[in-house]
């Protein structure tokens, strides 16, 4: 079943319930993967790539103006979620959001809970950074553009 926007919203903005399953299921992973952190850190990253592709390709996508979209297709970013053992390759393609593997252009490590409150502009990429809950290697040019295009949207959702 797929959910609609509530009428009146704006096309690119989903309901705040949205925002709310996406707590909760963080709260939930990281409570079930704690224990499971090593064994997480095995599986293979497609699975959770591809669920994190759908997800920014509901959420980023349509917010991406033609310059960004320009300038981010077909780089590869891995994101790591240490407190969850996951890494999440990522690429942006003319079709939207793809899985990727390889060797990245730009590596982001991150806490869930941290890129949680980051993506809900309950926390500025400022501040995790020069607290070291948000560390970025590889192509900092390319990191940097993907900050500025970040902060510019806003919450991705609330």
């Amino acid at each position: 079943m797929t959910q609609g926007l509530s009428e009146g919203a704006s096309p690119w903005r989903p309901p705040a319930s949205v925002g709310q399953a996406c707590a909760r299921a963080v709260d939930t992973a990281l409570r079930v993967a704690s224990p499971l952190r090593g064994l997480l850190g095995r599986l293979p990253a497609q699975p959770p790539s591809w669920l994190a592709a759908r997800a920014l390709d509901r959420l980023l996508l349509p917010r991406l103006d033609a310059d960004t979209l320009l300038a981010c297709r077909d780089r590869m970013v891995e994101l790591h979620l240490g407190d969850l053992g996951l890494r999440l390759g990522l690429r942006l393609t003319a079709g939207g959001f793809r899985v990727a593997e390889g060797v990245p252009e730009l590596r982001v490590r991150s806490s869930a809970r941290a890129l949680l409150r980051l993506l809900r502009g309950q926390d500025d990429a400022d501040r995790l950074f020069f607290d070291g809950e948000l560390v970025m290697e590889g192509d900092t040019e390319f990191g940097l553009l993907l900050k500025n295009q970040l902060d510019a949207i806003g919450p991705l959702w609330s």
